[in-house]
This record gives C-alpha cells, structure tokens and sequence, in this order.
C-alpha cells in the first residue's frame, strides 16, 4: 500500500514514538498531577517535560494539552469570547475553526467576517484589512491549507494584532514540523496544533500555545488535581485547562515525534520539498488534469482533479485498483472549495511526509495518467 493521506495523519510514526509511547505502558503506568505516590510523581516529570519542550520549540509562555487540535481551537475560540465583538477568519479556514467561530455568531450575537486572499491564496494582512472594525477582538486564520497547502503571511498579520489590541490565534494543524513557528516572532497570541501530523504523534492529543495577553479562560470543567476543596473551577494555572486523566501515552508520543523534527528539521522538509515539487510539476503536465497547489509551493500537499471525475471517486479509484491513499471531497474546508470554486468536485488531495519515496511518487502520477486516460 502507498499511503498519500499524511494531511490527515501521517501513517509511518519513527521508531522513537513507539518507544515513548511503550514506556507510558510499561514504566509510567501512573496518573500524572493526581496521586501524591512515586511512580505518579515520576509521570507527572515526563509530561512536564513535553509541555517544556512544546514551549521551548515554539517560544510559547503556556501549553495546554487538548484532545486534539479542533479541542485546542475550541478552547482558543470560545476560551476568549468578547460579547458585543467582532472576530475574522478566512476563507482558508478549516471547519475547527469556522465552526467554533459561527457557533459564537449563533449563540452570542458574535460579529464574523471571512477574508479571501486574493494573491494566489496566499492570504495577506491586505485581505484581512477591509474587514477590521472597531470591535474587532481575535483574528484567526491557518497557516497552512489543508486543502491545497497554500500558507498566511502570519507575520505581518499578526504584527497589526499585536499593535492595535486584537488577539491572534493561528491554526498550526498543517504547518507545524514544516515551517517556522515562533509565537513570539509572529506575534501570535493562541497557536492550535495538531502533532500526530507533522510532528509524528500519535492521533489523540492536540496542543494550545498561548500568551499571557489571550486572558484565556476554561471552557471544560471538572477534576484538575488541584482545589479539589472548591466546586469552581481553579483559575490561574495549567490545570484549570486539562479538566480529566491526559493522553500520557500519546503526549510521550508527542515528546519524542517533536525530538525527532528538531533533530531531523532540513532533511525532513527537504525531502518532502522535493517530492512535492516532482509531484505538483508531473501532474500538471498530464492531459486533463488540473492541480490547485502553486507550483513554488512544495509542503507536501498536492491538490488535483482528473477531467470531470468526482474527486471521492478518483481517490476511492486510486485505492482500489492502485492501493494508492489519497483524500477525496471537501476536507472539512467548505468555505476553501467555495473559494476555490469546487464545492461540487472537491479535490483529490496527496500529502507527504518524510517516509514516502520517490517511488511512491512515480506510482501516483502513473496511476492518474492511466484514469486521465479513460473515457
């Protein structure tokens, strides 16, 4: 099997992760911030040091464990609601955030607008400009399109964020393991993630970095280990956020699928940089077919569709007769497609990661030039 669905989650984790993800079962079978004996102590150090790292490699002051990134983007959002205000995002968006962010307009009247980049996808602080208004309190956009792997200029954007007292959050599920991600570089406020991408975790545990100026408050309720005297929720610490047991299998994953990155960042992207490349310039050169990633953008994702076949039934083509994964449909990205224009096709979507091959490449592009080929 060629496994070209790493957008959605890589399949081939390193070595590393297995080993750390066994020592949750094998060494620190122990409940971390609950019970005061030993092995809990010692398991509570582990996962300390992960949130340490996270911070360390994303310059970020918080860390808060979620269940996955959509549960850090609902954290993110609804942990900093102003009532009366104004939020924007975009048209690259991913449902974990759009969602949250409507569900707001929906319930307290919260002001929403949807910028659309007009550069090639690549959205701008230009794109975002028009729609600022007085009551604007939180911009939230994604680094990096699921869809198509178009990116934001987060720098700029959040620079203006951080000079007129609007919050920025930055939706990191794609980008992080590929691209640069400083909190503090890029002014950004609350940055969502989703590590079993690329970061090469296991599914199951999602991360929300966030600054002291986010004045972020708890959205989930319940046992922290911590004032357990008190029927209110702790404010003012980690904990008030990590409500229940954490993922300690999955965030030992997470510690050493970040590990692996730091240590392997430029191989790592270089190769997928290169693969990508062969891929977006072979599929474009095929009769029929038209790829939606610019060609100067190589982070693994590659979107495409073959004629007028629907983009479900050419990927469902490509892993029965080929064994080849791809992801067909919307991504969960509806307002990226309308953008797009395909909200009726959809697009096949191939993502790479580090463990694929020049010949899963060739196999790919094979295999659409064989389906372009039929009538």
């Amino acid at each position: 099997m060629i496994y070209l669905d790493n957008s959605a989650t890589t399949n081939i984790k390193p070595k590393e992760v297995i080993k750390a993800i066994n020592s949750a079962f094998t060494k620190y079978v122990a409940n971390p911030g609950r019970s005061g004996h030993k092995l809990a102590f010692e398991t509570s150090i582990q996962v300390e040091n992960v949130r340490n790292k996270i911070s360390d490699y994303f310059n970020a002051q918080n860390v808060v464990f979620t269940q996955n990134c959509t549960d850090a983007l609902n954290l993110a959002i609804q942990g900093t609601i102003s009532e009366g205000g104004h939020i924007i995002i975009s048209s690259n968006d991913h449902n974990a955030s759009a969602r949250p962010v409507f569900e707001m307009h929906k319930k307290y009247g919260i002001e929403v607008s949807v910028a659309t980049p007009k550069n090639n996808g690549i959205l701008t602080l230009d794109d975002i400009l028009p729609h600022v208004k007085k009551n604007t309190y939180l911009i939230c956009v994604n680094h990096m399109s699921n869809v198509d792997g178009e990116i934001a200029d987060i720098k700029s954007i959040g620079e203006y964020c951080s000079e007129n007292c609007i919050l920025f959050c930055v939706d990191g599920a794609q980008s992080c393991g590929h691209l640069s991600l400083d909190m503090h570089k890029n002014y950004i406020d609350l940055l969502a993630l989703a590590p079993h991408k690329g970061l090469y975790a296991p599914q199951g545990v999602g991360v929300l970095c966030f600054s002291k100026r986010s004045k972020l408050k708890p959205i989930r309720y319940g046992g922290t280990g911590t004032e357990s005297e008190n029927v209110y929720q702790p404010t003012g610490s980690i904990e008030s956020y990590e409500s229940g047991t954490l993922a300690t299998p999955n965030i030992f994953g997470l510690g050493a699928g970040l590990d692996f990155v730091k240590n392997n960042f430029k191989k790592i992207n270089s190769k997928i940089d290169d693969l990508g490349t062969y891929l977006n310039y072979e599929l474009s050169n095929i009769n029929g077919v038209k790829v939606y990633t610019h060609p100067n953008n190589s982070f693994g994702i590659i979107g495409f569709n073959v004629k007028d076949y629907g983009s479900s039934e050419v990927s469902q083509i490509l892993s029965d007769k080929y064994n080849i994964c791809t992801r067909g449909g919307l991504h969960c990205a509806g307002l990226k497609h309308k953008a797009l224009g395909t909200l009726e096709q959809g697009i096949v979507r191939a993502s790479l990661s580090y463990f694929n091959s020049f010949s899963d490449c060739v196999k790919l592009v094979k295999a659409i030039k064989d389906i372009s080929k039929q009538n």
